[in-house]
């Protein structure tokens, strides 16, 4: 497939929103945010998650060929993972916007609406990866390991900020939940790596449940294209197919190996041995872009079956 940004950036961006508030809100169930510096870091990463899923949403709108009909997606909740990651993307944001506001605000509650987003933060989760793991033709992404993996890297990024947010700045240092914080992103960062790591090894080994001889029909053991039968590209060669080679492929995989996963292990155990916010800072613009790399990658990595029909420009 090619991968489009928009969605690369939806996904990740909302990926790190939702891991943000987990950790906020799993701070809050573990007894903190009742004096007035814990509450007003909670104000300070619900407003983060909140700019992350905002922008998460704006990137979204670049995907749409007429975004002013993009309401008209919400209709089909009853059959469509789309439909349904429609409608959890803006309750997660709705009820994040209450949680942070009551906390600003000093009020009570909080523990029932952050129960709430935690849910809707779950199902959107949920959504946005079966959009992909419910395509059942593309074998890359029809497995259990889409939601595995796109929870867990969330998770991952999600920690790695608030470990960073919660060590820097005086109005707003919560240092009791930073070495917390960087604990469980060492430990969602690896998840995530194991299971990436597995289902890159599952992927390698699949085989093709169509060929160019079942395509058409044909039983000759050898078929070559010449030609799609048309002079230059089209939408089916743009939209399903990346244009990369293999060797780019591999430095891709490699590059997001080492970015999302290598690096922030050893930055965020670096900061947790000196204390240091740069390098938990640094840690997770790092694992960012590593994500954006990976993203690509997992996009990419899945292989059309009409493929077989374009293989090559005449």
């Amino acid at each position: 497939m090619n991968p489009a940004f928009s969605v690369i950036f939806l996904t990740t961006l909302c990926g790190a929103a939702q891991g943000l508030f987990i950790a906020l809100w799993g701070a809050e169930l573990a007894g903190f945010g009742y004096d007035a510096q814990e509450r007003n870091f909670f104000v300070l990463g619900g407003g983060v998650a909140l700019v992350l899923t905002g922008g998460g949403l704006v990137a979204s709108f670049f995907h749409l060929g007429r975004p002013e009909r993009a309401w008209r997606t919400a209709t089909m909740w009853r059959t469509s993972w789309l439909s349904r990651e429609v409608i959890a993307l803006p309750l997660f944001m709705a009820l994040l916007l209450l949680w942070t506001w009551l906390h600003l605000g000093g009020r009570g509650g909080t523990m029932g609406v952050g129960l709430l987003t935690a849910l809707a933060c779950a199902a959107l989760f949920v959504c946005t990866a079966m959009i992909y793991a419910s395509v059942r033709f593309l074998q890359e992404w029809a497995s259990a390991f889409t939601l595995v993996n796109l929870t867990l890297l969330g998770l991952a990024s999600g920690f790695t900020l608030a470990a960073a947010l919660s060590s820097h700045g005086p109005a707003f240092n919560a240092v009791p939940l930073t070495p917390a914080f960087a604990a469980c992103a060492l430990f969602f960062t690896l998840a995530g790596w194991v299971t990436r790591s597995l289902s890159l090894l599952r992927n390698a080994r699949l085989k093709p449940k169509s060929t160019v001889q079942t395509a058409l029909g044909i039983r000759h053991p050898k078929v070559v294209q010449k030609s799609m039968g048309f002079m230059g590209g089209s939408f089916n060669t743009r939209e399903f197919f990346h244009g990369r080679s293999p060797g780019a492929l591999r430095r891709v995989k490699w590059g997001f190996i080492v970015g999302a996963f290598v690096l922030p292990l050893v930055l965020l155990w670096g900061g947790l041995a000196t204390g240091s916010p740069a390098l938990f800072g640094f840690a997770f613009l790092v694992q960012y872009l590593g994500l954006l790399a990976e993203r690509w990658f997992f996009f990419a990595q899945a292989n059309h079956p009409q493929n077989l029909y374009y293989q090559a420009v005449s």
